[in-house]
């Protein structure tokens, strides 16, 4: 099982980063994943007392497919989120600041006011808390090999982007990620992983995350073709470490206590 690629999505619905590394901390999330949201009006969430909320109170692509045509990049070092569309940069601003924040807010009610239901507002996490469409969305794996029979299946190139993970993986039999819940993963260099839950899907797969196209309907696909609408897997974090492209995972036959929902 090794590790093909690795992605963070530092905020909620917008496009994916590639990374090369990451380090993994115990019971976190995987790093500058999912670290802001842009509430699509009133949504109640409230940083001093952080309750996991339907997605569908945030901009996200699931009804928004607009969001795909945006390029966008959060530098760590700055706190500046960076918007760019076809013609290049469209936008510069701080999230550290509430200058910057207004900045923000008002790009988006320039760019898709018609979809708004209020004022869009960008939404920190805070500390322990992640703007994840699961509770236990801690790590995401997307097993390459399952997106490429599926995509056998319906005849029609899918990019595994679609799936919104952070860990792609080869090396595995098509859909067996599927069987590892209970199970653990573990690097050489001593990262372990315990696989929670599989990862059911929604319309946001059906979008085409270069184009923004609503072109394919991998739900209904995936439930056609298997019975079911899962196409990955959630894990929580053991033990942390480096974890790198090109490693690989060993899977061990631990059983897990899960308690997850």
């Amino acid at each position: 099982m090794r590790i093909a690629s690795l992605y963070r999505y530092p905020v909620k619905g917008l496009s994916p980063e590639p990374v090369t590394s990451a380090i993994l901390e115990e019971g976190a999330y995987f790093p500058g994943d999912r670290l802001f949201a842009i509430e699509n009006g009133p949504s109640g969430f409230d940083p001093a007392e952080p309750v996991h909320q339907p997605k569908i109170k945030y901009l996200m692509l699931m009804r928004n497919e607009v969001l795909a045509t945006l390029r966008t990049r959060y530098d760590d070092a700055t706190g500046d989120l960076v918007i760019a569309g076809a013609g290049g940069e469209m936008l510069r601003a701080s999230t550290t600041s509430p200058e910057g924040r207004e900045r923000i807010t008002g790009f988006f009610e320039g760019f898709m006011p018609g979809a708004l239901r209020g004022t869009p507002r960008l939404l920190q996490a805070p500390e322990g808390y992640r703007f994840t469409d699961s509770r236990s969305g801690f790590v995401s794996i997307i097993n390459l090999a399952s997106v490429a029979d599926l995509e056998a299946r319906i005849g029609l190139p899918i990019d595994p982007l679609r799936f919104r993970g952070n860990i792609m993986v080869e090396g595995l039999d098509a859909w067996t990620e599927l069987d590892l819940v209970g199970r653990e993963l573990e690097t050489a260099s001593g990262v372990r992983l315990q696989v929670l839950k599989r990862i059911e899907r929604c319309a946001a797969t059906n979008v085409d995350p270069q184009t923004g196209a609503r072109d394919l309907q991998l739900p209904k696909a995936l439930l056609t073709a298997f019975g079911h609408v899962d196409c990955g897997i959630y894990c929580r974090i053991l033990k942390g470490g480096r974890l790198a492209e090109g490693e690989q995972f060993d899977i061990e036959d631990v059983p897990a206590a899960l308690g997850i929902s």
